[in-house]
């Protein structure tokens, strides 16, 4: 689902649709990927973090259950990436009030360095557990419940730091001309995603081929 329609229907189905996967046909896994059918190129080049690494950006929501199904194999892959070439990095999209709330978590997490232990956690609340997290209160509560200090996790998610990066993230989603997630740009130049690829599965491999690409480029 891409966000014109997660705006139009949001009030009345609730968190549990998502964005990106749904009617879409897989493709097949094999074969070298397809410019238009696999991924897309951008008209201008996006952004891309410092350092000379090849830049990998995953974009996500957390209330999006295709994200809740695709982190444990985007995870996997993500820790076989070489860190010396390859910079690894997740973005939350800020299609709307909801989307930047759950931004503010992410950010608020990677402040404090929680990201690795609550991560998953968060998408557990809200796909398992069907807490909405989209009040202030109750994400702090939340956090606290889970062993996050709730007092420098609400200093942080109020912060001007966070409020910076979800302006950020928001300006990088536009510029890879992001509609749906999860999706997965590549050196500011190329994205693709499951719904483009067909399956996560043949979503990484097409990134691995992209960052290849974009190897060979320099």
């Amino acid at each position: 689902m891409n966000r014109r329609d997660f705006t139009a229907r949001a009030a009345g189905t609730g968190l549990a649709l998502g964005l990106g996967l749904a009617g879409h046909t897989a493709h097949a896994q094999g074969g070298a990927p397809v410019e238009g059918k696999d991924y897309v190129k951008l008209s201008s080049p996006a952004p891309v973090a410092s350092g000379g690494k090849v830049d990998v950006v995953e974009f996500f929501w957390y209330g999006c259950p295709h994200c809740n199904a695709f982190e444990p194999s985007l995870d996997a892959w993500s820790k076989k990436l070489p860190t010396d070439t390859v910079a690894f990095r997740r973005v939350p999209v800020s299609f709307s009030a909801m989307h930047e709330t759950h931004a503010k978590i992410f950010y608020a997490l990677e402040a404090m360095g929680q990201v690795e232990a609550m991560h998953r956690k968060v998408f557990a609340a809200i796909h398992v557990q069907r807490k909405r997290l989209d009040k202030e209160a109750d994400i702090v509560e939340f956090m606290t419940q889970n062993g996050v200090d709730g007092a420098k996790f609400a200093e942080a998610y109020k912060s001007f730091g966070v409020a910076t990066k979800v302006r950020q993230g928001k300006a990088l989603s536009e510029a890879y001309k992001i509609d749906g997630v999860p999706s997965i740009g590549v050196a500011g130049r190329w994205f693709t995603a499951p719904s483009l690829a067909g399956s996560p599965e043949r979503a990484l491999a097409v990134t691995d081929a992209l960052i290849q690409m974009a190897r060979k480029a320099g």
